[in-house]
């Protein structure tokens, strides 16, 4: 199913709609300020392996980032120093995965790698998603090394190659091509593993 939100205004009937089939244990792709992105309910174990499944993700050597509404939250997930926090604080939301040492309320399998990725993307559909679930969302790029960039990056393509896969793809405008940077938190100087959007501010 194919469905347009604006990412201006979000319409709340829509949101309401993708967060049932996420409760459900449903597989969205939804857009980020980056690129489009799988995902479902970062803390349902059968969607999350699906997921992995799907994209030959192995949960135990690669990290499993999760998108968070805002800061306010992100100490349920993950361990953070204040210096940290401080620099997150200036970069997001915006086009950075930020990886830091799991807690225990995440599920096991993210344990094995001890470490998470966390986004908070500038785009407000998938914040209000998040919010609207009271948990995070799993995301991992819709992007394959031999896609043609339109199906990356424009919504009714993206369908047409996921439809069968994904339970709700949501039209948020055309996707961009560049993925975030990702920033490894879990030593006392941050370091950048993968520039890409975004310019860190330190």
């Amino acid at each position: 199913m194919l469905i347009k939100i604006y990412p201006d205004n979000p319409n709340p009937r829509e949101i309401e709609r993708v967060v049932n089939v996420l409760r459900d244990g449903g597989i969205i792709i939804y857009p980020t300020d980056t690129l489009y992105a799988i995902g479902c309910d970062a803390l349902n174990v059968r969607a999350v392996e699906k997921i992995c499944a799907l994209k030959g993700i192995n949960p135990q050597k690669s990290n499993l980032s999760i998108i968070c509404n805002d800061l306010s939250n992100i100490s349920e997930y993950a361990k953070v120093s204040t210096p940290v926090f401080k620099i997150m604080k200036k970069n997001l939301p915006g086009p950075f995965t930020f990886i830091l040492p799991t807690t225990s309320s995440l599920p096991k399998i993210y344990k094995s790698k001890k470490t998470v990725g966390i986004r908070v993307p500038d785009n407000n559909i998938i914040r209000e998603i998040v919010k609207q679930l009271g948990n995070p969302v799993l995301s991992t790029s819709v992007k394959d090394e031999n896609d043609e960039v339109e199906y990356t990056t424009d919504p009714e393509l993206i369908h047409e190659k996921w439809e069968n896969f994904a339970d709700i793809v949501i039209d948020g405008g055309y996707g961009g091509i560049e993925p975030s940077t990702v920033v490894d938190c879990t030593t006392d100087e941050p370091q950048i593993i993968r520039q890409g959007k975004g310019i860190l501010i330190l």
